[in-house]
């Protein structure tokens, strides 16, 4: 009988053009992932591969074989998952993608307490500030911070608002005042958090009225830790989310300026690809993220 895991070792090697390459996907090793194709091969009594010293290309015979074998094997894990979620079983991969800070801060205690509860989950963290395209990088969940969704082939959850503040130095504000008005910032040094590292426009309402201010002319990251450390070391004034600065603002190293004026509001937001149907494994963590969130560990 052919092992199904060989046919997943033949498939990776096939979309990866490497046995190496291959093997470091799957966490095996290379000599592993040879031998279980060899042994498909011989099982099926047919090449699958052509290897050279460079390259591994597939047959035609291998190329059929994996676009007809895909689907199945596809449609094959489906169903194992939709029977054990038939039978409350929660198991399978999660790969999540987070911005830096919030998942530097929150998810370390949110994945402890979800595996407790789910413990035959495998979770694929990955911590980025740029705005990803969750269907071509691969992923089943995006957390982030932003404005309402523009893309329609997205399925997307608000869960919270997620406050800003403008926070600065004592220091900074000691040697170059503390600013009564928007308008007093383009008098200062103000630091843009942007995720190419550019400038970006500061709009701040208060009571109806409405300013912008240009910020990241001087200096600007995409790193929003790294903002929080320059604007505490007296670099400028930074616009931040306040889970971020919080710490800093309890201890003293920064303090809020200008508390009548705020900016737009953002929300925490989760994204998902465009299922036909939200797998089990995606949704549970989802509502646990949810309750962590909004309960246990307010933002």
């Amino acid at each position: 009988m052919i092992d199904l895991d060989h046919i997943r070792i033949f498939l990776a090697v096939a979309e990866q053009r490497s046995f190496v390459a291959a093997a470091r996907e799957l966490s095996m090793t290379a000599p592993t992932v040879t031998r279980a194709v060899s042994s498909l091969e011989d099982q099926l009594g047919i090449q699958l591969l052509l290897r050279t010293t460079r390259h591994v290309s597939l047959t035609s015979a291998g190329a059929v074989y994996a676009a007809r074998i895909a689907p199945l094997l596809d449609r094959f894990e489906q169903v194992n998952e939709e029977l054990r979620e038939e039978q409350g079983d929660v198991a399978g991969l999660i790969r999540i993608n987070a911005p830096m800070s919030l998942g530097q801060q929150i998810l370390p205690d949110v994945v402890a307490g979800f595996r407790v509860d789910h413990p035959q989950t495998v979770l694929s963290l990955s911590l980025t500030d740029r705005f990803i395209d969750i269907v071509s990088d691969d992923f089943d969940l995006a957390i982030r911070i932003s404005e309402a969704p523009r893309d329609k082939s997205t399925i997307w959850r608000k869960l919270c608002p997620v406050r800003r503040v403008l926070v600065a130095s004592p220091g900074y504000l000691a040697a170059n005042g503390v600013p009564q008005a928007p308008e007093d910032l383009e008098r200062h040094t103000c630091l843009a958090y942007d995720e190419r590292s550019a400038s970006e426009t500061w709009e701040l309402r208060s009571q109806g009225k409405t300013r912008k201010i240009r910020a990241g002319q001087t200096l600007a990251g995409n790193n929003g830790e790294l903002i929080a450390r320059l604007a505490a070391n007296g670099e400028g004034i930074a616009l931040l989310p306040h889970f971020i600065v919080e710490e800093a603002l309890q201890g003293g190293q920064l303090q809020q300026v200008l508390e009548d004026w705020s900016p737009p509001e953002l929300w925490l937001t989760l994204y998902y690809p465009p299922y036909d149907r939200l797998p089990m494994r995606v949704a549970r963590f989802s509502d646990f993220f949810e309750t962590y969130v909004t309960r246990t560990r307010p933002l």
